[in-house]
């Protein structure tokens, strides 16, 4: 049965606490690297990563041969033995100094992707995980272990999956707490909404909330495919584009978003945006000098350097933020909706035809706002 990431932050501390190592297990990007953390942060732990897939024979200890008389053995029988001794990697230094400063916090010493390193490697950390000991070292109390692994085709559910894995010992499988887990739309939503900033951009967040099934979509390409990690990319990389003006905007979010999720996801995420963005506010527009009944120059020309779909999101936005039967805003909208191609004139109308802001704009006494409705009036009967 595969666990849920709220399931699993409950349950990885109940596995460590009972002295025991979690391995979690579960298609790459589901969120297992943001699930450790997660519980890191819970246990107010200090978290150390290895990326086993990256590490090398000998990364986290090397012998280094005698440096002097005193480590020379001379032997009876034997001849003259070398007591040779071991130089550390940095990470095993610091996790040996920091349990030592702070025996009573916990520290969570991350082994991810561990089943994708290679057999010198895995054979390397086999005593770490079994017996808590490198060479002579041996890991503090407060030292909790946790690995994540991709599913390989000896595992149960994973029968089909084709990871580039090395199937994992079976003392490792022995001596491990299998943890399988899923991706859950709920709980990703959850998590996104959080932070802070907050996780995911909330367009974002809108667009999984309203298509559950792109989180992590069942049939893979096998090239480019969503997933939970390529959209927290996608969420970190828009916010930094939306910096630009919006005509580059509008230019480069396409490949910026199929750059992490394929073309067909980055198809429906960009059409969505560009529905829902708000690129000009009321005030940019109502508000802009010079006062009056004519939308300023500078105002119109930002307008008009729009792509069509970014007027239409600007037009019904106003409808919901402004007084758009005030006179004057009712002139300035009335010229923005000339601006429109037909198609979007006519887009934009329908919204407003089912708005009780056309009955405002009906019964109102001044001028501008009587010539938007006719206008209203004529674009939906054409």
């Amino acid at each position: 049965m595969a666990l849920s990431y709220a399931q699993l932050k409950e349950l990885v501390p109940v596995v460590l606490k009972a002295g025991n190592v979690p391995n979690i297990v579960g298609e790459a990007g589901v969120g297992k690297s943001a699930l450790v953390a997660d519980i890191a942060q819970q246990m107010q732990a200090k978290l150390v990563t290895t990326v086993v897939s990256l590490s090398e024979k000998g990364d986290l200890a090397l012998p280094i041969p005698p440096l002097n008389q005193q480590d020379m053995v001379d032997t009876k029988h034997y001849g003259r033995l070398a007591d040779v001794k071991f130089g550390y990697n940095h990470t095993l230094i610091d996790i040996i100094t920091a349990a030592e400063k702070e025996p009573e916090r916990p520290i969570i010493w991350f082994l991810d992707e561990f089943n994708r390193g290679n057999q010198a490697v895995q054979a390397e950390l086999m005593n770490l995980v079994l017996q808590r000991q490198i060479n002579d070292i041996v890991l503090p109390d407060n030292v909790y272990l946790v690995l994540a692994e991709n599913p390989d085709d000896t595992m149960s559910g994973f029968e089909e999956d084709q990871y580039a894995v090395q199937a994992a010992d079976s003392a490792i499988k022995d001596r491990t707490t299998r943890l399988v887990m899923k991706v859950a739309v709920t709980d990703w939503l959850a998590w996104a909404a959080t932070g802070e900033p907050v996780h995911i951009d909330p367009l974002i967040r809108r667009f999984i909330a309203g298509n559950a099934n792109m989180l992590y979509p069942e049939q893979r390409s096998g090239d480019l495919d969503p997933t939970p990690r390529a959209w927290q990319r996608v969420s970190d990389n828009y916010r930094q584009l939306k910096h630009l003006p919006a005509k580059e905007q509008d230019a480069l979010l396409y490949d910026l978003v199929a750059g992490d999720l394929g073309q067909a996801a980055a198809s429906l995420l960009v059409a969505f945006l560009n529905e829902n963005t708000v690129v000009m506010t009321a005030e940019d527009i109502f508000d802009s000098q010079p006062a009056g009944n004519k939308v300023p120059k500078k105002v119109a020309q930002q307008f008009r350097s729009l792509s069509e779909i970014q007027k239409m999101t600007v037009m019904k936005s106003l409808i919901k933020t402004a007084d758009i039967t005030k006179d004057s805003n009712a002139a300035r909208y009335s010229q923005l909706l000339q601006m429109l191609a037909p198609d979007s004139q006519y887009a934009v109308v329908q919204q407003l035809v089912n708005d009780p802001v056309l009955d405002d704009l009906y019964q109102s006494d001044q001028h501008h706002a009587n010539v938007l409705y006719q206008q209203i009036m004529d674009i939906a009967t054409h």
